[in-house]
């Protein structure tokens, strides 16, 4: 006999789901210091008071949309296990990166600018973004790069091209062209086999 179903249990986490979409399309359309819970609400049907019953805070709800977030990215990267050549896959993974953060400006806010004042990610949702972190590392050593440094600079470029991008051309391509001569300055300047001699 398959065990019975625990429909309380699936109502509630139903409910959580729906009104993480509703305060993903109020980001969508109003951006993401803009969340109220007021009208958030309103979108699902329920006085903002009732909303306290799946999420106890509005920083909770920042905290499950910052997990999420980063679950997605890891998702996309992981994917590409088949790219077997370790410079093919870096220049893959930062045109993915680019991507995910240019397609939803509020979730790339969300994950790395530090938009809301005062919200910290709790450590369960910080993990997938250690996680996809690491993966960058790896896709780094891959190529034969060691040093420390060189994926704070992995980071930095591609979070800047994201942030020039979503800023200043929003909806266009200006700076997601970049990818591949980013990469490419960046693989010139770390990797040992790529240097130019002394």
């Amino acid at each position: 006999m398959p065990a019975p179903r625990d429909r309380r249990t699936e109502r509630y986490a139903a409910t959580r789901r729906e009104i993480l979409d509703a305060a993903w399309d109020l980001v969508r359309a109003n951006g993401l210091g803009s969340l109220a819970m007021r009208d958030l609400g309103a979108r699902v049907g329920m006085r903002a008071q009732s909303l306290y019953a799946y999420f106890p805070s509005k920083f909770a709800i920042y905290d499950a949309m910052f997990a999420e977030s980063n679950r997605e990215l890891l998702r996309r990267v992981s994917g590409m296990a088949s790219v077997r050549d370790p410079i093919k896959a870096l220049r893959e993974r930062a045109r993915i990166f680019l991507v995910f953060c240019v397609e939803e400006p509020g979730r790339f806010q969300l994950l790395f600018q530090r938009t809301i004042p005062g919200f910290e990610p709790s450590p369960e949702a910080y993990a997938p973004a250690m996680d996809a972190l690491e993966s960058a590392a790896d896709a780094i050593r891959a190529c034969g790069i060691s040093d420390a440094r060189a994926i704070d600079m992995w980071t930095a470029i591609n979070s800047g091209l994201a942030a020039q991008q979503t800023s200043n051309d929003p909806g266009g391509d200006r700076w997601v062209r970049l990818a591949d001569e980013a990469t490419e300055m960046f693989l010139a300047h770390y990797a040992p086999a790529r240097k130019r001699k002394a």
